[in-house]
């Protein structure tokens, strides 16, 4: 079932989600509708958050992205990536490793038509649990590492703008604030 996107200006995409402790038929239910929602947005990242949900899980789906050469390890191997996607990251948390922060093109769900360079670190490790509780740890880095800090940010409620230069944010106010008129306005209706 798709779910409601919500939009900035909302105050749950500032909430710091809550530790998921129950592992059942519900939350496989809901990282389900997250992902077909996903899908049916032309996303690559979805926080609970961002279906109204103060939750720490998020879903990912980097095979929608362009071609670049994926360097990962899951739990020391490196499954086919087809295999893993979509993947559902439960309590995530994200460790950045040793090396480059890389400037890149950042859009989100809950900023239909906005977008800005962001600066993300290259090469992260990741620890969570999947839809079943079970522990894992992946490696990764360029895109993959780039979706995962965008989606955890959302679960700590933090958004793509606070990391955007300040210059290049003031240039964005005025969709910002519409934006934010906007999603005010239908919440009363």
């Amino acid at each position: 079932m798709q779910l409601r996107i919500t939009e900035y200006g909302e105050p749950i995409l500032r909430q710091i989600g809550e530790p998921v402790t129950v592992f059942d038929g519900a939350l496989k239910s809901l990282v389900a509708d997250m992902v077909e929602t996903m899908y049916v947005e032309e996303g690559v990242g979805l926080a609970a958050q961002q279906v109204d949900r103060a939750m720490m899980l998020c879903v990912v789906d980097i095979s929608l992205l362009p071609e670049e050469e994926l360097h990962y390890q899951l739990d020391g191997l490196q499954p086919p990536i087809d295999l893993l996607m979509p993947m559902a990251l439960v309590n995530p948390v994200v460790k950045l490793l040793p090396g480059k922060t890389i400037w890149g093109e950042e859009g989100c769900l809950s900023f239909p038509g906005i977008r800005g360079d962001v600066p993300r670190a290259d090469q992260i490790q990741v620890t969570y649990q999947d839809v079943n509780g079970t522990p894992h740890s992946l490696a990764c880095s360029g895109w993959f590492a780039r979706v995962i800090q965008h989606e955890v940010d959302h679960l700590n409620g933090k958004l793509f703008i606070d990391h955007m230069d300040k210059r290049k944010l003031r240039l964005l106010e005025g969709k910002l604030k519409r934006l934010k008129r906007e999603t005010r306005r239908s919440q009363k209706s």
